[in-house]
């Protein structure tokens, strides 16, 4: 049995300090649950959660720590049909609030009235973790992507400087797949190793959002070489800033930063997927793979309290 595909997000805010959510209530049939939808052909299930945030709620949102998935059965075709649908807490930065029509009507309640306003019992299991979170102090996180860059042509067949070197063209479409994965997070800052294949794996997200492109040598295979310690100070700048970034570099570099982050796992961790986030915290990442941390407070109070990984080998 073929299994659809889907993503959706829980919008919250606070309001006079209480926390509030945002269902949506769709007439055709008459149900209230969280904004979703099935993903589109090459789409990631992060791209997808904050599109269809957007179409169903009117909502822009930047995707936060990850929530358990749903798994249930449908009516397709007169034939059962599992589905399977991954959602976020996100945070509202934005929208006019337009509806379409598969919904009528968003309401924002505090999270007892949601509860029990849900129509279906498999969407309680979000609401309860994004409580969880909250009443941890673990529902405010800031992103942190780690990307090493994408596929470049072989060394064997280039003879030029090897920083020079490009991406392919497997290597480009990976690039401009980052752009809605990235975008999702709401990544602002960008800092990459400067050799071609790094920089031009962020090069079309910087596009996009108009961001700075900033070239750390020390992010480099040869600024590693020479000094091994530069890429960390590197990464602890960011973690001391805490505003939403992507960090490119290559598989030399990479392993180092992760076992940086990794001593910063808050005990109560949660991995997205189907690993554990132990397993999914590692250096040993495929050509244009990124590893996602969610974190609270900054510099050395900065913790991971949610890990995602995404590999564009992946079939979706």
């Amino acid at each position: 049995m073929a299994t659809v595909l889907a993503a959706g997000t829980l919008p919250w805010r606070r309001r006079r300090g209480r926390l509030q959510v945002a269902l949506v209530h769709r007439p055709r049939y008459d149900d209230w649950s969280w904004a979703k939808g099935k993903l589109d052909r090459g789409e990631t299930f992060p791209a997808a959660a904050t599109r269809e945030t957007l179409e169903e709620a009117g909502l822009r949102v930047r995707l936060g720590h990850p929530l358990p998935t749903t798994t249930y059965t449908v009516a397709g075709n007169g034939h059962p049909t599992a589905k399977e649908v991954r959602y976020w807490a996100a945070e509202v930065v934005g929208g006019d609030g337009e509806l379409v029509h598969e919904v009528d009507e968003v309401a924002w309640l505090e999270t007892d009235a949601a509860t029990a306003r849900l129509t279906y019992a498999h969407d309680r299991a979000q609401i309860e973790a994004l409580v969880a979170a909250e009443t941890r102090g673990r529902l405010s996180t800031w992103p942190l992507a780690l990307v090493r860059h994408a596929k470049a042509c072989p060394r064997s067949s280039w003879t030029a400087e090897d920083a020079l070197r490009p991406l392919d063209d497997r290597g480009r479409d990976q690039a401009a797949g980052l752009v809605p994965l990235l975008d999702a997070y709401g990544i602002t800052r960008l800092v990459t190793s400067p050799s071609a294949r790094a920089r031009d794996t962020l090069a079309p997200f910087a596009r996009h959002g108009g961001a700075r492109l900033r070239l750390k040598p020390g992010l480099s295979e040869e600024g590693h070489e020479q000094d091994p310690a530069r890429a960390g100070r590197h990464l602890q700048r960011l973690l001391e800033r805490g505003a939403p970034a992507a960090l490119c570099s290559h598989g030399t570099v990479l392993p180092a930063l992760v076992a940086q982050l990794r001593e910063r796992l808050d005990p109560d961790l949660e991995g997205a997927a189907r690993r554990g986030p132990e397993d999914l915290l590692t250096g040993d990442l495929a050509k244009g793979e990124t590893v996602l941390a969610h974190l609270i407070g900054t510099g050395d109070d900065a913790r991971v309290v949610a890990v995602e990984r995404y590999d564009p080998r992946d079939p979706v």
